[in-house]
């Protein structure tokens, strides 16, 4: 198809690079997070494939939030936050604390200050985390 006289071509170099900056991601991604206890971790699939997981150690009371890991084809799209939250909420539906060892769970804790109630309080300062 012919571009008409009011629009200008894009150049196929430019085409090429926006395409490759802006990744192919369907209307709707089904995701799914689950407890994997067995493994002890939660894991994050996308339409069934395994997309990234948070490794954690459990000990009485508490639950210690150690890794998360995203699959190199799932990076970049904001995935690895639904791991975060449905950690710490299955966690304070447990009625267990957190420590949050992971580097990238401490800052979405801090990012979303509402779950720092979480941390024990006198554990809190070592997490970097200021009193809710």
């Amino acid at each position: 198809m012919e571009p008409s006289g009011a629009e200008s071509p894009v150049p196929p170099a430019a085409a090429a690079a926006a395409a490759a900056a802006t990744p192919a991601t369907p209307a709707k991604v089904v995701t799914a997070v689950t407890d994997d206890p067995a493994q002890s971790r939660y894991e994050l699939r996308v339409e069934g494939e395994l997309a990234g997981f948070l490794t954690y150690k459990p000990r009485g009371e508490q639950i210690s939030l150690i890794h998360t890991e995203m699959e190199p084809a799932f990076q970049g799209r904001g995935l690895a936050t639904h791991l975060a939250r449905f950690s710490l909420d299955d966690a304070r539906k447990r009625g267990l604390a957190v420590l949050p060892f992971c580097p990238y769970v401490n800052s979405w804790i801090r990012k979303h200050p509402d779950y720092a109630d979480l941390v024990p309080p006198d554990r809190r300062a070592e997490f970097g985390l200021a009193e809710p």
